[in-house]
């Protein structure tokens, strides 16, 4: 009862013409603000966005239903990208209006789970980018090599087969057998999918052209066991167990460990800026001296934390810590 009364009056403050509020690690707390004079944003506050249209207060609504019901924060996001996601989720639904879609959500569980999945990470497919996969070959010994235990983190990782290419990656560099794997995902069913994830058969010969593309030799299969009945493949043993698999939240969460090597890049284009410099300072926070920082876009000059960082590659925004 207290988690939706606090729904409801997150609802009406909603419906003021401003509304400014720091962001809260509990769910349950979020209905409390500071008060402060029209257009003032605290220190470290979440940008708040201020409605326009019925369409963008239903956004905004939603997305708070979202965070104090789910305890999922979507608030700091891009809103054009959460507008298309949400639109999707919305024609997978056969629903016409947002305001549907939040009711079918606080009610079916299969409508948030429908949501969900359009708000996380698009799932990848194994060496899919040949760029990424490139700059891995040439980074992975740069950080990795000469450290005892070295340690990689997937943030919001796009699903297994992207932790697959990079275990297989580390295997082709002599650094398979002592490099762990950290593989984040923001929800538990995520979580639980990537965990069962299988090859399938039928997608062999799109996946062996990638690998190729990328700069592969030899068969991609040699690195998978495949079934019985012939239809599916999962990755060898002494590959899978070198990736641990957890939920965690980009948004919420704090530094967990560190890591001689962080990939970020296909999680930050879809946050805010806000949202995007705490996420850069977890990263900070959480990157081994002289470690590698893969980002979607370049630092910005201007950036407090570009001065902790040299550029790894010309032209890309990969980084070598230095300071």
């Amino acid at each position: 009862m207290s988690v939706m009364n606090s729904f409801l009056a997150s609802l009406r403050a909603a419906l003021r013409p401003v509304d400014i509020g720091g962001p809260v690690s509990d769910p349950q707390s979020s209905a409390a603000s500071t008060a402060s004079a029209p257009g003032e944003v605290h220190a470290g506050a979440q940008r708040r966005h201020s409605p326009s249209t019925v369409e963008e207060l239903e956004l905004e609504l939603l997305l708070e239903a979202a965070f104090q019901v789910f305890g999922y924060d979507y608030r700091g996001y891009q809103r054009d990208v959460v507008t298309r996601r949400v639109q999707s989720a919305m024609a997978q639904l056969s629903l016409s209006t947002i305001s549907e879609l939040q009711a079918r959500v606080l009610h079916e569980p299969h409508a948030w789970n429908v949501l969900l999945r359009e708000l996380s990470v698009e799932p990848a497919l194994m060496f899919d980018d040949a760029a990424e996969a490139s700059l891995l070959r040439m980074s992975l010994g740069v950080c990795l090599h000469g450290v005892a235990l070295p340690r990689v983190w997937l943030a919001d990782c796009a699903g297994a087969q992207q932790a697959w290419t990079l275990a297989i990656l580390l295997e082709q560099e002599q650094l398979g057998a002592r490099t762990e794997i950290y593989a984040t995902v923001s929800s538990d069913a995520l979580l639980a999918e990537a965990q069962a994830a299988s090859l399938p058969m039928a997608r062999l010969g799109e996946l062996q052209a990638n690998y190729v593309r990328s700069g592969g030799t030899g068969k991609l299969l040699d690195y998978f066991a495949v079934s019985g009945d012939g239809l599916h493949a999962t990755l060898l043993p002494q590959l899978r167990n070198r990736i641990t698999w957890a939920q965690y939240n980009l948004v919420t969460d704090a530094s967990f460990n560190e890591f001689q090597m962080i990939l970020g890049r296909r999680a930050l284009p879809d946050f805010g800026p806000e949202l995007r410099q705490r996420v850069l300072r977890l990263f900070d926070d959480s990157l081994a001296p002289t470690g590698v920082l893969a980002l979607d876009r370049p630092l910005e000059a201007g950036d407090p934390l570009a001065v902790r960082y040299k550029a790894l590659f010309p032209q890309q925004p990969w980084y070598k810590r230095v300071a």
